[in-house]
């Protein structure tokens, strides 16, 4: 009964062993490699990123440019 018992756990192991994902998954475009995330709103969409010597640095997105006058300009 014992062996039993380890030999099935023993093999439920490696079932597992074998299904998890032994790649880390690639960095999204623009993220600075050995920084952490940071959502501080909590709204689930990443603010910014944590470097190694704990500084928070927000993400900058530039505004949208102007709207362009359907007119022309004047002369």
């Amino acid at each position: 009964m014992r062996i039993t018992s380890l030999v099935l756990a023993s093999l439920s192991g490696l079932a597992l062993a074998a299904c998890a994902n032994q790649t880390s998954p690639s960095a999204p475009p623009g993220s600075v490699s050995g920084s952490t995330a940071a959502d501080r709103d909590g709204d689930g969409i990443v603010d910014g990123y944590y470097t190694s010597d704990g500084m928070y640095h927000p993400n900058y997105t530039p505004p949208p440019p102007p709207p362009v006058s359907p007119h022309g300009e004047r002369g």
